[in-house]
């Protein structure tokens, strides 16, 4: 995982916690600050961070502290389900076509969950569970495949062969 110094690391709390303690473990069998990184997936200077609180005020300065702020409206089983609901696509949670849209998905969380969210705050629940935007592909109906590729095979070479130089 590889992530900006201004971007927070996914994982709960204690999923952070005990990535902390593991860098910890590493370290004590010896490996150097760069290796355990590489192994967690963090960054070298959050190794030598946790090692050296670790040192000054013990291990429990490490500890997962009490998240500040609202706690999310959907539970941590609602998101799983949430996330495997959109995975298996729009049509089969019964949406006429396979985009899932902000609205369809506020919709279906209040559907199944009883909750109610704002359009616009769809978008930031979704990015937190790693999704992101997506267009549909726009492809004209009469398009024909077989056509497009015999004319690349065919066609195609022999006018390119033809620029003059």
């Amino acid at each position: 995982m590889s992530y900006t110094a201004d971007m927070r690391p996914s994982g709960s709390p204690q999923e952070l916690e005990q990535r902390r303690y593991r860098a910890l473990a590493l370290l004590q069998q010896g490996l150097s600050p760069v290796e355990v990184a590489q192994r967690l997936g963090v960054d070298r200077r959050s190794v030598r961070r946790w090692n050296s609180a670790a040192r000054r005020e013990g291990r429990e300065v490490l500890a997962a502290q009490p998240a500040s702020g609202r706690p999310p409206r959907l539970s941590v089983s609602q998101r799983r389900l949430l996330e495997r609901t959109l995975l298996r696509g729009a049509e089969a949670a019964g949406f006429g076509t396979p985009l899932w849209t902000c609205p369809r998905v506020a919709t279906w969380i209040e559907q199944h969950f009883g909750i109610r969210y704002h359009v616009d705050h769809v978008c930031r629940l979704l990015h937190g569970l790693g999704f992101t935007p997506q267009k549909p592909t726009r492809r004209a109906v009469e398009r024909d495949e077989e056509a497009i590729g015999q004319w690349g095979k065919q066609q195609w070479p022999a006018i390119k062969k033809k620029r003059p130089a």
